[in-house]
């Protein structure tokens, strides 16, 4: 019942938004972007940079095209009262799908308040989203899971503060939409769930006032639930996941499964909950130069959410942006450590011995649901490579236990001409159930050049070259191809 309540609010919200505000004075510019972009690859695979962080419109598969199509209306942050919507489609050639509703979505923002319904690509706290390797919860590296979200989206100053003290929060629910292809796509007898809900929600704080003092201290917390759903295991519906307004309640704050969840509900928290902390210390001595300190701090549990157990994996990393440098503009290092998980010990107490040890966290997997992923790419930091590449088909996450280093460059050598490298490097031990017989290694690189033509105004080409080598996902080189056009229908 609830989720059919979820569907048609999401219909309504992006129905009514527009039509609601358009008695308003708004600047009413649409925006538009077409684009059509090709890869044609060698090797086990289409190179990673290539087919990861993009918001799941790409495919692992080798040579494949799409185009795409969309019309935006953005919001106006100067304004009191704004709206926005968008519309995105794209028709691909050997992707998971031939045509992706890539986002639909419409928003409102009040003052400091937001309101958003739809499919939308977004992405975590901290991190740089074109640079780095992605936020460990939402990294843009699936596509966008449809909800209705409601908060504070943007930094807004407390009362009285004068600009030192900001919050920004949200609270959403939505669905995953997968479900036709884990059918299609998964090995006869897997395990899998389908028509799956999801929560999430977040709140970061911001400490400091550029304008006076230029340090400023970012600190947050960012935490997800996959619940409900219904249990498949070899084709055969086993269990139909609790979906009542208790269990929507149980998503929001984690408390234990009743008698109809799952033994490790039971033992646990209902339904799959992984959460991140998340801190960043910058400093930003004038207009658009900064460097900034983060780092990301996972959790599957209670264990690692607290300090019960030494904090040692995370994602670490440094970000420097030099706007009057055209040859470096901005730059990215990360570390990513995964191997301690709390350890490789995991035992839940019973009445004979009553003992709790809360390791091997297993980052990412989950015993009823289908991990972390939508519609095979993983949500979270794509270096825990996606179960998009599994062979077998499987919905797990393989190898999830990894030490990696990252850095991503771009620039801009003249007024025309824009570039960026990433490169990564990893090494990879499986995990603790499944671990490999050997350390397998990684290395991943792309280099993208972007052309603005002078005289066709909204146009950009880019070409990229990229490459794979190591043991863990084999030897693959490619180049792609994409030309887009950006422009305004009402300006």
């Amino acid at each position: 019942m609830i989720p059919r309540l979820l569907k048609t609010a999401l219909i309504a919200c992006l129905t009514l938004i527009p039509s609601f505000h358009a008695k308003a004075e708004w600047n009413d510019s649409i925006r538009y972007h077409g684009e059509i972009g090709a890869t044609f690859s060698g090797g086990d695979h289409t190179p990673f940079w290539m087919a990861n962080n993009k918001y799941g419109l790409s495919s692992i598969k080798r040579n494949n095209a799409y185009l795409r199509l969309g019309a935006f209306h953005d919001m106006d942050t100067t304004k009191r009262f704004s709206w926005g919507a968008g519309v995105d489609l794209a028709v691909a050639a050997r992707f998971s799908s031939v045509f992706v509703v890539q986002q639909l979505y419409g928003e409102v923002k009040y003052r400091c308040l937001d309101f958003m319904a739809g499919s939308k690509e977004m992405n975590g706290f901290i991190n740089n989203s074109d640079l780095g390797s992605g936020n460990m919860m939402f990294s843009g590296n699936a596509r966008p899971i449809p909800q209705v979200r409601i908060g504070i989206f943007d930094y807004a100053d407390f009362w009285g503060t004068k600009g030192w003290l900001g919050v920004k929060l949200y609270g959403a629910f939505g669905m995953f939409t997968d479900d036709r292809w884990i059918k299609s796509w998964v090995q006869p007898n897997s395990k899998y769930t389908l028509h799956t809900l999801y929560h999430s929600k977040a709140i970061s704080f911001r400490v400091g006032n550029t304008r006076v003092f230029p340090l400023e201290l970012e600190i947050g917390m960012e935490m997800a639930t996959q619940f409900g759903g219904d249990l498949y295991n070899n084709g055969k519906l086993i269990r139909k996941m609790p979906r009542g307004w208790k269990n929507w309640i149980k998503a929001v704050i984690p408390m234990k499964g009743g008698s109809d969840t799952s033994l490790s509900d039971q033992n646990n928290v209902e339904g799959n909950m992984l959460g991140a902390w998340n801190f960043a210390l910058a400093w930003r001595p004038a207009e658009g130069w900064s460097i900034k300190a983060y780092y990301e701090h996972f959790f599957e549990d209670h264990s690692m959410m607290t300090f019960d157990y030494l904090w040692k994996d995370g994602l670490y990393g440094i970000e420097a942006k030099f706007p009057k440098n055209r040859w470096i503009s901005e730059a990215v290092y990360e570390f990513l450590y995964t191997k301690d998980q709390s350890g490789p010990v995991y035992w839940d107490h019973t009445p004979e011995l009553n003992e709790q040890v809360s390791g091997r966290d297993n980052y990412y997997n989950n015993s009823a649901y289908n991990g972390w992923q939508h519609w095979g790419m993983g949500i979270g930091n794509p270096l825990i490579i996606s179960p998009i590449y599994n062979n077998p088909h499987t919905l797990g996450f393989k190898c999830n236990r990894l030490w990696a280093h990252h850095i991503g460059v771009k620039g801009e050598p003249s007024e025309r001409i824009g570039y960026r490298l990433l490169a990564s490097y990893s090494k990879n031990w499986g995990s603790y159930a499944n671990p490999f017989k050997e350390v397998k290694h990684n290395f991943n690189l792309l280099a993208e050049v972007k052309w603005h033509p002078k005289k066709l105004r909204g146009w950009e080409g880019t070409l990229g070259v990229g490459m794979d080598a190591g043991s863990l996902l084999g030897k693959s080189y490619g180049v792609s191809l994409k030309i887009s056009k950006t422009g305004w229908f009402l300006k």
